[in-house]
């Protein structure tokens, strides 16, 4: 009998580089890094490693750990402004067993999903330069290397979006970031586009809940087909 999970999105590829807890090949984050450390000694301050199974059907990408959120608290979207929309939503469609994040330690189990950035340690003003965001790359492709047949990606943000298709081996320019967009890849996977909600986004109220949970509702409808796909797979005679 087939498997539930048959082929990953990438299947063609060599297993990417996996995450690294003491990459410090960006020297303008590694400053950074150690000068917040020196003014925060109780934050993290090192590369943010994703959050989730490696193989779970949906992938969030969010751009990158917030100073006083995940590169504090170690966890992505946890203490910071921009996960409480984010684990709400999570969390009112099945994906996270509360809708709070606090701390590495709140207990909180994500089902089916995996958390990631598209660069992983804590850029000044929030704004990663391109050249950080190719050397990272390889990591985000980690991240997406083992979405299965059926699965889903979100990015959060125009900068994760192109670093998603830049990890995938495609242009960006051939599938253009827009909130709401729907972009099928291989293997029944589908990017879905959301604006990133971050504290600005959401206080001016260019990503508002019912915007967001829009989005989910589509990720919902295809993780719906996916799993009916996958049924009907398994059914099948060897």
């Amino acid at each position: 009998m087939a498997t539930a999970r048959r082929a990953a999105i990438l299947p063609e590829r060599p297993a990417p580089a996996a995450y690294d807890a003491d990459c410090r090949r960006c020297s303008r984050l590694v400053a950074f890094l150690d000068e917040v450390r020196a003014k925060n000694p109780g934050y993290r301050c090192r590369p943010v490693p994703p959050f989730g199974a490696p193989d779970a059907a949906l992938v969030v990408v969010g751009l990158a750990p917030g100073q006083r959120g995940a590169n504090a608290s170690g966890r992505p979207f946890t203490g910071d402004h921009a996960g409480i929309i984010l684990y709400a939503t999570l969390h009112a469609y099945g994906f996270a067993s509360q809708p709070v994040a606090i701390a590495r330690d709140d207990g909180l189990v994500l089902d089916d999903c995996r958390i990631t950035n598209a660069v992983k340690c804590l850029p000044p003003g929030n704004k990663p330069e391109p050249a950080e965001i190719r050397a990272c790359n390889g990591y985000l492709a980690a991240d997406l290397s083992a979405v299965p047949a059926g699965g889903a990606i979100l990015a959060l943000g125009r900068v994760a979006h192109d670093a998603t298709l830049r990890a995938l081996r495609l242009k960006p320019s051939a599938l253009p970031f827009a909130h709401g967009a729907r972009h099928p890849l291989a293997n029944g996977v589908v990017l879905f586009d959301s604006y990133h909600c971050s504290r600005y986004n959401t206080n001016t109220r260019r990503l508002t809940a019912p915007m967001f949970r829009a989005v989910f509702d589509a990720i919902a409808v295809h993780r719906r087909r996916g799993i009916r796909g996958r049924t009907t797979l398994s059914r099948q005679p060897a």
